[in-house]
């Protein structure tokens, strides 16, 4: 069981790094917007495939359908919330790269990310100890 942890939380890694860095397209840079008609399409590709590639592991490791959903909608959710905050013009996107406050936002946000990652990591784990006979 810890090794099977150690790499739900490898995986958990990686695939923040692809999803949050590798297929963030210029499209999905629109979450930036003040524009809500541009914002919410953008950041909702975005927690998209977050949300795919989570169920695609919750799935893989549990094989439960309502649970991968539920994990994928958690994660949706969560960074949906904590990218707009991060994201909008007239919150903690308004931080210069130069200003420590963008700094310390985006810190916030990745720790979020991660925390997130690491409540699904324990569900997963948790549905499959109690379903042991």
């Amino acid at each position: 069981m810890i090794l099977e942890i150690f790499c739900l939380l490898i995986i958990f890694q990686v695939k923040h790094f692809i999803a949050d860095f590798l297929l963030q397209g210029e499209y999905m840079l629109g979450k930036f917007s003040k524009d809500c008609r541009v914002w919410v399409p953008a950041l909702t590709v975005h927690c998209l495939v977050h949300a795919v590639l989570t169920f695609g592991i919750s799935f893989h490791f549990t094989k439960n359908l309502t649970l991968s959903l539920a994990c994928s909608g958690f994660d949706f959710s969560m960074h949906f919330a904590m990218d707009r905050l991060k994201a909008s013009p007239n919150l903690w996107g308004r931080f210069e790269i130069t200003e420590k406050y963008f700094w310390w936002a985006l810190g916030y946000d990745q720790t979020v990310h991660h925390l997130t990652h690491y409540g699904i990591i324990v569900t997963i784990v948790y549905v499959k100890l109690m379903a042991v006979p």
